[in-house]
């Protein structure tokens, strides 16, 4: 299946804001907002089959492929050890988390409802702010350690999620290009349309093609309501079709808004799944829908309502 996603060419539903649904709808405590550690006991493994399962339904009632990331954005290097878990662990967790999506993939998947493994690297900083002074060549040695992990447990894909700068998207692609995995990015957006740093997200993703051959195998948008991103769509471009993918948060506050909230604003998933709507319309492209913080089941189910028609 790595040689040929078939979320290319057909509608695939994703799943939503896991971390921030674990917490306000779940009751869940995740230090450092890492979900892999749940990995460790029976009760916390069962809660991410159901969390998933949940998600699988929804795309085999929409007659949709469903792409499932794995749970560890957090689990890499410097977060494993801010929650003091040692080398041998976090290698261990990352390939579970793996080994769990086989066997969703086993439980659920089919001719009907085809189903893509991704591992998840997640950025080494906060997914709302760049890093300043990131390095692709640092970025490549920190994420290949990680990627290993994964790759040993064989995802058809990897996934680079709430990517803040064009230097550590950079590094992830070319760790995955090294180990002849496909990759997919995912960029952070603020309200303006920009990625944290600034950089404008055409330039962004011409950035890091250039940089690697164009080896990525197509480009997403995360944590920012499309009412702050559908501006950059209002024409067309080339770099529109690079983009396939959206995970959208619900809410329409700023990331810095959201830091500091201590109850969940999940918006309105129908008028979140209207944008999206209206997105595909324009750019029937787009074709990896799910969602991002504050968004859960229902705002899925809506999305799939409103665009697998």
């Amino acid at each position: 299946m790595s040689s040929a996603l078939p979320q290319l060419t057909r509608l695939f539903l994703t799943d939503s804001g896991l971390e921030t649904d674990l917490i306000f709808n779940h009751g869940f405590d995740l230090p450092a907002f890492a979900a892999f550690p749940l990995l460790r006991d029976t009760a916390g493994r069962q809660r991410l089959i159901d969390y998933f399962s949940d998600h699988i339904a929804l795309a085999r009632d929409a007659g949709t492929g469903f792409l499932l990331e794995s749970v560890t954005w957090r689990a890499s290097p410097d977060w494993a050890a801010e929650l003091d878990i040692d080398a041998d662990e976090l290698d261990a967790l990352n390939r579970a988390a793996i080994a769990m999506l086989h066997e969703l993939r086993a439980a659920h998947g089919s001719d009907r409802l085809p189903i893509v493994i991704s591992g998840c690297v997640g950025p080494r900083g906060d997914g709302y702010v760049a890093m300043p002074g990131t390095e692709a060549e640092a970025a490549q040695a920190y994420h290949s350690v990680q990627i290993a992990s994964l790759a040993a447990a064989r995802p058809d894909m990897l996934s680079a999620i709430t990517m803040t700068n064009v230097a550590e998207a950079t590094g992830i692609v070319r760790a995955a290009r090294s180990i002849g995995l496909p990759v997919a990015v995912s960029f952070t957006l603020e309200t303006d349309g920009r990625l944290p740093d600034g950089t404008p997200l055409g330039a962004a993703i011409a950035a890091v093609d250039a940089a690697t051959d164009a080896y990525t195998a197509y480009y997403m948008i995360n944590c920012v309501h499309p009412d702050h991103f559908a501006p950059l769509f209002a024409e067309p471009v080339d770099w529109h079709l690079r983009l396939r993918g959206l995970r959208a948060n619900a809410s329409r506050l700023t990331h810095a808004e959201l830091d500091v909230m201590t109850s969940l604003d999940a918006g309105d998933p129908v008028t979140l799944a209207a944008a999206y709507a209206l997105l595909r319309t324009a750019m029937p492209h787009l074709t990896v829908l799910g969602g991002c913080c504050g968004t859960d089941c229902r705002h899925i189910a809506a999305i799939a309502r409103a665009c697998a028609t």
